[in-house]
């Protein structure tokens, strides 16, 4: 099944997309032949998404195919997934480089996948750790309990809520995962059809083991929310403080250099990443922490 959809803009599949990709091995997102390829368990179920962009003087062309029960929401979906919803409206560029950016970067969209807690489970995961532990416990438990995709055997579909819940604990301790990160996810799993039906930050924190910082990570992937600056983040106030100010700030100083920019706040901290400019680095790196062995 397969549908073609022409953008109004210079679509930059990679910089749209990149947000929802769990690293370079993530089960349920790969790059392979020039195609885009992700896995989800949509409402109609398990199916797998095939993009590519042809280039097109009269615009680009993305070509989209589909696999599964899930195939039709999927491909329903492409649009938004690559952020025909996103409005650019109230955006105005006030520092040089965000100016920069937007100029170098006409195709970057917030999108939004419309799957909630397929978006709090890896966003949990990620709470005050590394990213590298936080994927290598998602690429365990996607290969452990995920299903082969629909038409792409070789990524995983994230399993549905009822399957997270079931879960035993020496499962989450194979992955790496410490109990209160997965307590978190079995306790979301449980509401997570009351999270679907409303996805506001304030329903997403109001469950136990879920802060500001993970609501904002699930409003960019799930709602494409422009606005939703990750506070709390370990590197994100560095980076935004030495990209806008010169200097390092905290959240508080990162939040009153991105002022200017309310209601598009998260867009402008993804341009700055694009951007490459960060903070000389002082110190060892932090170590990778394996809570296997504990």
């Amino acid at each position: 099944m397969g549908r073609e959809w022409r953008a109004p803009w210079p679509l930059d599949l990679g910089a749209t997309l990149a947000p929802h990709r769990r690293g370079a091995g993530d089960p349920a997102f790969q790059v392979r032949d020039g195609f885009v390829w992700r896995a989800s368990f949509t409402p109609d179920g398990p199916g797998t998404l095939r993009l590519r962009v042809v280039r097109d003087p009269a615009g680009d062309v993305v070509d989209a195919a589909a696999w599964g029960p899930g195939a039709r929401w999927l491909l329903d979906g492409v649009p938004a997934l690559l952020g025909a919803d996103d409005s650019t409206d109230g955006f105005v560029p006030v520092h040089d480089i965000v100016r920069e950016q937007v100029r170098r970067r006409p195709g970057f969209r917030v999108g939004r996948t419309g799957r909630v807690f397929e978006a709090l489970v890896p966003a949990v995961m990620e709470q005050k750790v590394l990213g590298q532990e936080a994927w290598r416990g998602w690429r365990y438990l996607l290969r452990r309990f995920g299903r082969p995709a629909p038409g792409a055997p070789w990524l995983r579909v994230p399993p549905p809520p009822a399957v997270w819940a079931r879960i035993p604990s020496w499962e989450w301790h194979k992955s790496g995962l410490e109990a209160v990160r997965a307590r978190t996810i079995i306790t979301a799993a449980r509401v997570a059809q009351r999270l679907e039906d409303d996805p506001a930050a304030a329903r997403l924190t109001s469950l136990p083991g879920i802060g500001v910082w993970t609501a904002a990570e699930v409003r960019q992937r799930a709602v494409g929310d422009p606005d939703a600056v990750s506070v709390g983040d370990y590197n994100l106030p560095g980076l935004v403080g030495w990209a806008l100010a010169g200097r390092k700030v905290d959240d508080a100083g990162m939040l009153e250099l991105l002022e200017p920019y309310a209601g598009h706040r998260y867009r402008v901290t993804r341009l700055l990443e694009g951007a490459g400019a960060r903070p000389p680095r002082r110190g060892p790196r932090l170590p990778v922490r394996d809570y296997r062995s504990f």
